[in-house]
């Protein structure tokens, strides 16, 4: 049909759109039981939707779509081309709708107009994504895109895999002693492609495996340096050359660092031209003295590759990747990759926190970080309120003043102006707001 559903029952979210920028938004949405609506151009696109058990509305354009009912939406999120979503956003307003929407645009300079025309919000995915691989590949650049890495302003979380030189590899959990050291709370483990959310205190810290930790950004730094002891100065290598490898070229240049770019065709910007998975172009490169390399390929079974070719090239540089489908991050992570990150992990984290009222980081499906009010823990010592006996999370840090507490003394008591930081899964979660959580989750 190319018409809304009728303006009864359930209110919904109605997502123009569909693509892998917004597939972990609708998972996350699912989670939290809500309706969602998909207006679909594409025939097959639909058909797949609608079997799948997604409500779609099919319209090949949107002078076909019948916008009444719309006031019966909750939230639009916009996800169609720059100048679709500027037309749908316009549309929806003179239909009268007011409550928001939030629109993902290519082209930062469009924001200021899709704010102008009743946008509530407007981000650029892409840009969000370029700047946590560069982060991730030069420590020159400082994580300043909250929603990636960070909840709130002083927490952050980081995955760092440990590296045969490090100290730490070979080490158990409890003698690495991390939140005394360092002052870091362990969330959860990459073992041979596995996710393990919260390890026991007895799991080997075994060269290869990332660790997934949470604290101030200084202590994520300090640890990463632990974790990654090797010091290299050679460039940058940026595989793939499309726009999130030019996107990622710009930071690494703007931050003073060296970058060599890789790609199979000619173009403006292109150091050499080749194929990735040639060991002789990566040595041309300079992989095996590189400060880090960067993937940004077009397709997950490319990254695939490229990622093993880099890998037996040189075993400890430090290597990061776009992921086209959260799911290939598992398989990436087991054959050597530091750190991956999908364009709908960005979006989807952005969305949800616009839309859900809360915030959060989805560590992987069985486990996640969330950012919460103190409401009913307030006069209580955070591992003595019953939390995680009553839900299955547990409080892991507390955020008061700009400072983040992860090691919590005997006289500790929750403050009623603290942020408190849950992990656990989403049923554990779910349980804490039920049994805790008064307030609004939103600090």
């Amino acid at each position: 049909p190319s018409n809304l559903p009728a303006p009864k029952g359930e209110r919904y979210v109605l997502i123009y759109c569909y693509g892998p920028t917004v597939s972990v938004l609708i998972e996350e949405l699912a989670r939290y039981g809500r309706r969602v609506v998909i207006i679909e151009d594409d025939e097959d696109t639909a058909r797949r939707l609608h079997e799948q058990g997604l409500e779609v509305v099919l319209s090949r354009t949107l002078d076909e779509l019948s916008l009444d009912g719309i006031g019966h939406a909750q939230a639009i999120v916009a996800n169609g081309s720059d100048q679709d979503n500027a037309a749908l956003l316009l549309s929806a307003r003179d239909n009268g709708f007011e409550g928001p929407i939030y629109a993902l645009v290519e082209d930062p300079l469009h924001r200021q107009p899709l704010t102008n025309w009743g946008a509530t919000a407007v981000d650029t995915p892409v840009h969000v994504l370029a700047a946590a691989l560069a982060s991730r590949a030069s420590r020159r650049i400082r994580p300043t895109i909250q929603a990636v890495q960070q909840l709130g302003e002083h927490v952050g979380v980081a995955e760092l895999r440990i590296h045969n030189d490090s100290p730490l590899a070979g080490e158990i959990l409890s003698q690495a002693q991390l939140r005394e050291r360092h002052g870091v709370v362990v969330l959860g483990q990459w073992h041979n492609g596995q996710f393990v959310p919260r390890p026991l205190a007895d799991t080997p810290l075994s060269p290869g495996d990332i660790i997934v930790v949470i604290g101030r950004e200084p202590a994520l730094e300090s640890l990463g340096r632990l974790a990654i002891p090797l010091k290299r100065h050679g460039p940058i290598i940026i595989v793939g050359f499309g726009e999130l490898g030019r996107l990622v070229q710009g930071m690494l240049i703007d931050a003073g660092e060296r970058t060599v770019t890789i790609d199979s065709e000619q173009n403006e910007g292109v150091d050499i031209v080749g194929n990735a998975l040639d060991r002789d172009i990566l040595i041309q490169a300079g992989v095996r003295d590189a400060s880090a390399v960067v993937l940004a390929l077009s397709t997950d079974s490319e990254a695939l590759f490229v990622a093993t070719m880099v890998r037996e090239c040189a075993p400890n540089v430090p290597l990061v990747a776009r992921v086209k489908q959260t799911q290939a991050v598992s398989r990436l992570y087991r054959v050597g990759v530091d750190f991956a990150l999908s364009i709908g992990q960005v979006a989807g984290q952005l969305l949800a926190q616009h839309l859900l009222g809360n915030e959060y980081i989805s560590l992987e499906q069985d486990l996640k970080l969330v950012r919460v009010g103190a409401s009913r823990l307030i006069g209580n010592h955070p591992l003595r309120a019953g939390v995680r006996e009553r839900t299955g999370c547990q409080v892991v840090a507390i955020e008061r003043a700009g400072e983040v507490i992860v090691e919590f003394a005997d006289d500790c008591r929750v403050e009623e102006a603290d942020a408190v930081f849950l992990a656990g899964s989403q049923k554990s979660i779910d349980a804490y707001y039920s049994h805790f959580q008064t307030l609004s989750s939103g600090n």
